[in-house]
């Protein structure tokens, strides 16, 4: 079943909470490697560990938000109102999430688009746009992300767009890939099974008499306005 979350803020401590242990479109990249096969290495556990962190705590610790993130925040809005001026009305849209798998995958897309599109926003480096501008297409390190939203939203296509101040706004759209999608799917059901495995070891740990655990408690942090995951 998909559920649509239009009223949560991207960023807010809510669009957090919602997707708390969620594994989503931006982070495939761990558990997928470019060639469509099951990642195995170090980001791939540590990613493991985090997810199965956040269901246990049920909080999401807070990134550390840098100059290209807070440009790219900024561009974000320009380009949804460029693409909006010369295209279609954008609609935000805070999360989706989708368990038809028996599992639940997430995705943040930058707009809606009528009942069949999304638009996917990226904030380039000059030198990045003039490269994707010459190639025509969208570069690769983006596709498992516009792919899984794909998958996520059941939406049709995707609007990919390349945005650099002061040099033309790229755009181009991007429809389901059968074979990416099915890798997609096998990458994160054996994610899943790993991470319900070691949560598995983490409850026995927890009653072994070989270990030493002394309960704590997280202090509070006064709450901001917007906090990145």
């Amino acid at each position: 079943m998909i559920n649509y979350y239009d009223d949560i803020i991207q960023g807010s401590t809510t669009w957090l909470a919602v997707r708390c242990g969620v594994l989503t479109a931006s982070e495939m990249k761990h558990i997928l490697t470019p060639t469509l096969k099951v990642a195995y290495n170090d980001k791939t556990r540590q990613h493991a560990y985090e997810l199965l962190a956040q269901r246990i705590t049920q909080y999401v610790e807070p990134h550390y938000i840098g100059d290209d993130m807070l440009r790219g925040m900024a561009d974000e809005i320009t380009a949804r109102d460029l693409y909006a001026t010369h295209n279609e009305p954008v609609k935000e849209m805070g999360f989706i999430t989708n368990n038809k798998w028996g599992f639940l995958l997430g995705f943040s897309p930058d707009g809606l688009v009528g009942n069949d599109g999304f638009i996917e926003i990226k904030s380039r480096r000059q030198k990045y746009q003039i490269e994707t501008i010459l190639a025509h297409d969208v570069p690769a390190e983006y596709m498992l992300q516009i792919q899984t939203g794909l998958l996520v939203s059941e939406r049709k296509w995707c609007d990919f767009i390349s945005y650099s101040a002061g040099l033309p706004m790229y755009t181009t759209r991007v429809f389901a890939d059968e074979t990416m999608q099915a890798a997609i799917i096998a990458a994160a059901t054996e994610f899943e099974t790993k991470l319900k495995g070691l949560q598995s070891e983490y409850l026995c740990s927890l009653e072994a008499d070989n270990i030493r655990l002394i309960p704590t408690e997280r202090i509070e942090e006064a709450d901001g306005d917007i906090l990145l995951g």
